[in-house]
């Protein structure tokens, strides 16, 4: 007989509590699950997403690079292109062989890279995935494909190429990340070079790469003979404003724009400004002429004694003739003394005015975007007229000197400079600044600054040189740097028929024991453009001669013969 035991009621209804608690637990459980998944598929959707997006940029920039046109210079000399290049990379985590060993392998193919150490470094980096060499050539693939590691591969990219490295790299400029142009004429010209059809072959610019190499040469070897801080240089073009060479030092490589530091990108030719000292002192001179302020070069100003003007003194560097000083002499030994007497007379209004005219009130004109503001006086005191005209109190670019120059020595137009090979005849019309007889006189006396005064260490013979040497100190906050000057010189030849201004600035120059000390512009600036006219001129079509020079014999007698055959070359801060 079967016997049946009831069981309590409390019992049973712990029973279903403990059911409906593991009902409980397994409906949150199975939720969690689901929003676990959700979120896992969240993450990977959204990898999915950013994987696509990503080959869609590297897609969209291939695309970009691949319809992006030619940049050459004046002669048809390539300065960037776009190829299809090669790419090299390493998984470090797959690599199967001594790594050492591949490391020494890989630097002795790829020098430039790095040595044994930093392959070895790419190598044993803890990454996915890392690049040994982008633009590589079909036979360093092949070279490196034969040391036989699996974890090299290789991939084929569209690649903006700058084969000059360096030469000209602030005028080119570089790309964004997506292929457009970010700075010099990559930016200018971003749209036109993107539609290479439309202009019937490659972008020439009005850059010649020979003029440019060896600029950059003379300016590099003297920023390392005199340990300067930074250096410029600009060959212009007078009767067009083309700009045949632009050279900024510390430079950096547009291949590899991504190791270059902000000083290495900063043009200083068109955005640094700069007090440019005594380089201002033609100007002064031609505005004098020009507005029929001062009749003749043959007058004569006082130089016996420092000037005082309130409570600022004006002087010239010791050992420069104290006496009365005609306008060639002014410049020849390069007097402040005579200068600020001369700008007084021309006065604020008339010395404003020629500056306006010369754009020194404006930005570099100029297509590059990269260009900085001049420093203008806010008030033009009379000691700011005199000591403008020196090169003191306002700033510019060396640019818009060696603009300025131009119209100095071609007859008196001033055009702007432009980065765009110009075709003959179709120069901008410019605007007149000086008269064509204010020019003679003015390429007159700079010529006898090269012959007999602080520039005659910029001569190169045959060629008729004439300039103007400039040293001033530099500024720094709340006034100026004693230590340290920036060095100037701006020459323009052949002076009989003038055809390019060349100048070449040192920022922080310092004396060597073959300047007995000096770090003027005499020394250090001027030797640079003379050697940078004698390497280029006949390339520029100008051929050198030593039967023939410009005419001075008007200007001789105005020079006093007792003193005007010496043979040092005046180095002090009057420049």
């Amino acid at each position: 007989m079967t016997v049946l035991v009831a069981r309590p009621v409390a019992q049973r209804v712990s029973t279903g509590q403990r059911h409906a608690l593991v009902a409980t637990a397994h409906t949150r459980l199975m939720m969690l699950m689901l929003l676990f998944a959700a979120a896992v598929f969240v993450v990977i959707a959204r990898l999915a997403i950013l994987a696509a997006l990503s080959g869609a940029d590297q897609r969209a920039r291939a695309a970009t690079l691949e319809s992006r046109g030619d940049i050459v210079d004046r002669n048809g000399a390539p300065m960037a292109r776009t190829i299809d290049a090669w790419t090299i990379a390493v998984h470090p985590k797959k690599v199967l062989g001594d790594k050492m060993d591949i490391a020494a392998k890989l630097a002795a193919l790829m020098p430039d890279r790095g040595d044994r150490t930093w392959f070895y470094g790419q190598l044993t980096k803890d990454v996915n995935f890392t690049y040994l060499q982008r633009r590589a050539s079909p036979a360093l693939v092949e070279q490196v494909n034969a040391i036989g590691e699996p974890a090299i591969v290789f991939a084929r990219e569209t690649q903006r190429l700058y084969p000059q490295s360096t030469l000209a790299a602030h005028a080119l400029g570089f790309l964004t990340r997506e292929g457009h142009g970010m700075a010099g004429m990559e930016r200018v010209l971003d749209q036109r070079l993107l539609d290479p059809a439309s202009n019937g072959g490659p972008v020439a610019l009005s850059i010649d790469t020979r003029v440019q190499a060896a600029i950059e040469s003379e300016l590099s070897r003297a920023m390392t003979t005199f340990s300067a801080r930074g250096a410029g240089g600009i060959v212009l073009d007078v009767n067009t404003g083309e700009v045949i060479a632009m050279a900024s030092l510390p430079t950096f490589n547009p291949n590899r724009v991504g190791m270059s530091s902000p000083e290495e990108l900063r043009n200083v030719t068109t955005q640094s400004v700069y007090e440019l000292g005594s380089t201002f002192k033609p100007i002064a001179m031609a505005a004098a002429l020009d507005t029929g302020v001062v009749a003749s070069p043959a007058r004569k100003w006082d130089a016996t004694h420092p000037l005082k003007v309130g409570g600022f003194t004006i002087h010239d560097e010791r050992g420069d003739p104290k006496r009365w000083l005609s306008m060639p002499e002014i410049l020849i030994y390069s007097s402040n003394i005579a200068t600020a007497r001369v700008a007084d007379e021309v006065g604020p209004e008339r010395m404003q005015a020629m500056f306006r005219k010369l754009g020194f009130d404006t930005k570099p004109d100029i297509e590059i975007r990269e260009k900085g503001r001049p420093l203008w006086p806010t008030y033009w005191a009379r000691t700011t007229t005199m000591t403008t005209a020196y090169g003191h109190g306002i700033a510019i670019t060396p640019l818009q000197l060696a603009s300025a120059y131009a119209a100095l020595v071609n007859g008196g137009i001033w055009r702007p400079a432009t980065m765009m090979k110009v075709a003959p005849g179709k120069q901008a019309a410019g605007r007149r600044v000086i008269s064509e007889a204010t020019s003679m006189k003015v390429r007159e006396m700079l010529r006898l600054v090269v012959m007999r005064g602080t520039g005659r260490k910029g001569d190169a013979p045959g060629y008729r040189v004439g300039g103007k040497t400039g040293t001033a100190e530099a500024a720094s906050a709340g006034g100026y740097d004693r230590s340290r000057n920036v060095a100037t010189f701006v020459a323009a030849f052949p002076m009989d028929a003038p055809r390019y201004v060349v100048l070449a600035m040192l920022d922080s120059p310092k004396g060597t024991k073959e300047t007995g000390g000096w770090k003027t512009a005499a020394w250090n600036a001027a030797p640079v453009v003379g050697r940078t006219i004698a390497r280029t001129g006949s390339l520029l079509g100008v051929i050198p001669t030593m039967d023939r020079d410009i005419d001075v014999s008007d200007m001789m007698p105005l020079l006093w013969q007792a003193r005007s055959d010496r043979n040092d070359v005046p180095a002090g801060s009057a420049e």
